[in-house]
């Protein structure tokens, strides 16, 4: 009999309790968040909107974003979702809040707080709850809609599924919602809500007569029928005021923050209730468990982390990449622990580091997105985020994509598929000009390069619509110094890439890359023809 147990690792008696005290620090931080979050959400009304958003703002930089997600939608929950009816005022100021920290901060605030009212809602309409919890998730959902958090999409998911069961408890939801954003709907898909109203006259017609109280079928058809003809007069309570009034105060606190991207959350009902299954794909650069950085059993360590401390593997991780410096190994470890690539993003400024320090961060990101085992646009994200908040990260990304250049040949195939893919990225959204690849010598061309620049410009070409195209290859024109590149990709596109492209890609995939590269070749001869006018 074996009365030695197996070997565990031996730990200091100091160390000992180490984690239980760090979760209990973490605890007492959050509360603390929580209070300062309750203090400020119940303070909030239209006139001090602009200071109660500002502060908002402020706690997102200085806390984990999953945090201040989780906190803020929690508390307003708890202020919003109550047994009784809530008033309208409330509702509409405390979604306007969200609106704007989903302009200012990130689209993910809007989204996280989206994803748990239609969660709750889905859950309380299925247990059939008898308070007013119901109503009040639904109005909150129907405000997210009127100040441009989510589209129309999801409002008429809700409505297909309501009509489709068709009970008098839909019939009240319905009305509920129609009254609060009908017009809206009216305006934003007009065919939509035809064919809607007229699968709610075909379900009335047939299961109508089943209800006591026939009045709300004849209600709601009429209320519908208000809404066809464009009559608000007859929809009874209805005063868009209130949500225009908030529109008003919400433009100029929105207005800068966009930069013109989209913002409203094009997402359907179903892709919200199975998010854990499906991910995110709303929001753009979210973390998902289902496709971890490293695998599932780091994942899983990473999100218990508190800030400024990681797990013996992560260090372990980074020795075996090869990060040798304090520096490096601090960035390995934010990219590794990071929750997604604007926490990244936030993380490693608050490193402060200067100069050559700074530059550090490029190389680092580049060597673990040629190190992943298969391509995550997790690195592709940050690295244009670096470049649109400031030129020197453009010109550091520029440099080290040069030298990758020089060494393609030494490459592994993996990691030569991942840095064709990261390129192709900074290109389309042009986070750096195609004169990236002014370095390469197009009339001494090895296999390796052949092989990159064929890769690179097929995917670019394919996935990336025509006006994009125009802007990316047109942008050669504005230097008279890249005449040799222009050249280069004219000889290029025409010889090397569409060679033998029959048997590398399907019929259809030939066809529009044959048409991209007649495209590209007139955009750079009308620029060149143009320059020498």
């Amino acid at each position: 009999m074996n009365l030695c147990p197996s070997p565990t690792k031996y730990v200091p008696p100091q160390a000992r309790g180490a984690g239980e005290r760090m979760d209990d620090k973490k605890r007492e931080e959050l509360l603390r968040l929580k209070k300062t979050v309750n203090g400020l959400v119940n303070r909030l009304s239209e006139p001090n909107m602009a200071s109660i958003s500002g502060q908002l703002d402020e706690l997102y930089m200085a806390n984990s974003r999953k945090d201040m997600n989780e906190t803020l939608t929690d508390v307003l929950m708890n202020a919003c979702v109550a047994a009784t009816a809530m008033p309208a005022r409330l509702m509409m100021e405390h979604v306007l809040l969200v609106s704007i920290l989903h302009h200012t901060v990130g689209i993910e605030v809007g989204a996280h707080f989206l994803e748990a009212v239609v969660k709750k809602f889905d859950e309380l309409y299925k247990s059939e709850a008898e308070g007013k919890e119901c109503e009040n998730l639904f109005i909150l959902i129907a405000h997210l809609y009127n100040f441009h958090v989510v589209h129309s999409l999801l409002i008429f998911d809700i409505l297909k599924k309501l009509v489709g069961t068709f009970t008098e408890k839909d019939i009240e939801l319905i009305l509920l919602l129609l009254k609060n954003v009908g017009f809206s709907l009216r305006k934003d898909d007009a065919s939509a809500l035809k064919e809607l109203i007229s699968e709610a006259q075909n379900k009335a017609s047939a299961v109508g007569k089943k209800f006591q109280d026939q009045s709300r079928v004849r209600f709601m058809l009429e209320t519908m029928l208000a809404l066809k003809n464009n009559d608000m007069r007859k929809i009874p309570g209805y005063d868009p005021e209130p949500v225009e009034k908030l529109r008003k105060l919400q433009r100029p606190l929105v207005h800068n923050s966009g930069s013109g991207r989209e913002t409203q959350l094009r997402v359907s009902l179903d892709s919200l209730l199975n998010a854990d299954q499906v991910g995110r794909w709303w929001i753009v650069g979210s973390s998902w468990s289902g496709a971890p950085m490293i695998d599932n059993a780091n994942n899983k360590t990473q999100q218990q982390l508190p800030v400024g401390k990681v797990s013996s593997k992560i260090l372990e991780l980074a020795r075996k990449q090869r990060m040798n410096t304090d520096i490096r190994k601090n960035i390995f470890c934010v990219l590794m622990t990071s929750e997604d690539f604007l926490d990244a993003f936030e993380k490693l400024l608050k490193l402060g580091l200067k100069d050559e320090q700074e530059r550090e961060i490029v190389h680092v990101l580049l060597d673990c997105c040629l190190q992943e085992k298969t391509y995550n646009p997790f690195y592709a994200y940050l690295a244009a985020k670096f470049c649109e908040y400031d030129r020197r990260f453009q010109m550091t990304f520029q440099f080290s994509f040069w030298d990758k250049f020089r060494d393609l040949g030494n490459l592994s195939p993996t990691a030569f598929s991942n840095l064709v893919c990261l390129l192709v990225h900074v290109l389309k959204t042009k986070s750096l000009s195609i004169s990236v690849l002014k370095v390469i010598e197009f009339s001494e061309l090895d296999k390796p390069k052949v092989r990159f620049l064929r890769q690179v410009l097929s995917m670019l070409l394919i996935k990336t619509d025509s006006e994009e195209l125009s802007n990316i290859f047109g942008r050669l024109s504005d230097n008279p110094k890249l005449g040799m590149l222009r050249e280069g990709l004219k000889l290029f596109l025409s010889h090397f890439l569409l060679k033998n492209v029959q048997a590398r890609t399907t019929a259809e995939e030939a066809s529009l890359l044959k048409d991209r590269v007649e495209f590209v070749s007139r955009t750079l001869q009308a620029k060149e023809s143009r320059l020498k006018l």
